[in-house]
Parts: C-alpha cells; sequence; structure tokens
C-alpha cells in the first residue's frame, strides 16, 4: 500500500491504514428496512497506526470483539453475517473483494 493508503478519523482521534477492501454491497440486499434510497456499503480491513481513541457524538467508546464475543447489534447498519465476513477476511490469507 501507499501512502495514499493511510486514512485519518479525525473523530475518533486515530490514523489507520487500509489492508484491503473486503466487500462492496448494496444495503437493501443485506440489511433491513428497506430505505427509500440506495445505500453502497464498502467493508475495509485496517491496521490502527496510531492516536488514541476520543469519545465523539457517533461512537461513545472502542473495543474490540471475538467473533463470538458480539455485543447486541443495530441491524439496520451491519447484522451478523457481514461482520463474519470481516472475521473471514481477517483471517484469510488471499481474500477476495465481494461484491454484489
Amino acid at each position: 500500500m501507499t501512502d495514499s493508503s493511510r486514512m485519518n478519523d479525525r473523530a475518533a482521534g486515530r490514523m489507520y491504514r487500509l489492508e484491503l477492501v473486503i466487500a462492496v454491497q448494496d444495503r437493501e440486499k443485506h440489511n433491513q428496512p428497506v430505505y427509500d434510497y440506495k445505500v453502497c456499503k464498502i467493508f475495509f480491513l485496517c491496521s490502527v497506526k496510531d492516536g488514541k481513541f476520543v469519545k465523539n457524538i457517533e461512537t461513545t467508546e472502542s473495543r474490540y470483539f471475538g467473533a463470538d464475543e458480539l455485543p447486541e447489534l443495530a441491524e439496520e447498519k451491519n447484522n451478523k453475517e457481514q461482520i463474519e465476513m470481516c472475521f473471514e477476511a481477517f483471517a484469510a490469507e488471499n481474500w477476495k473483494t465481494v461484491f454484489d
């Protein structure tokens, strides 16, 4: 990856490096309820490069979970199958980006 693959999440106070694109999904094929407008969801695998989490209006805490330790999900945003896909991508040696 080049320097252009770095991402800075200023709201949460961290610097990330984009490792790969896991999937590009049509939201209404994977999440309910269906919205009146279209949403394209892109899942990324990133590594944290530096910084410290900062509580903000959208995110009140940051924690890591194992695949079998997930908290209750807001499934209209991300469901268990999507999270499992991300764990699979993390463990894979040669993940191929999934496209809807």
